[in-house]
């Protein structure tokens, strides 16, 4: 939400975490074979509610674990980036484009 404003101004900036998003998702079903309850699914790590959904719908172990630093961090962090930087080599995204005025 605090991004809204940006957004609205240059919509492009939407499409590297979109572009990671459609990748991640599948990774978390097909791969990791992650499960979520019902009122946390869609949640994402806002306060850790999805994560914490995916905990209690699946009980632990390894696979879950890796599955929920991957998918809901370290994915979404590397893919955004790469996908941002390339925005900003062809000209779509500019420096300041997700700047807050406070």
């Amino acid at each position: 939400m605090l991004q809204m404003g940006n957004i609205v101004l240059n919509p492009r900036v939407w499409i590297p975490p979109t572009l990671a998003s459609m990748i991640t998702g599948p990774v978390a079903t097909v791969i990791f074979k992650m499960e979520n309850i019902h009122t946390a699914s869609g949640m994402g790590t806002c306060g850790l509610v999805g994560p914490i959904g995916v905990f209690t719908a699946m009980g632990g172990g390894s696979s879950m674990w890796l599955g929920i630093l991957l998918v809901c961090f370290v994915l979404p962090a590397a893919l955004t980036f790469i996908f941002g930087e390339i925005l900003r080599k062809i000209g779509w995204i500019k420096p300041g484009d997700l700047k807050l005025d406070l």
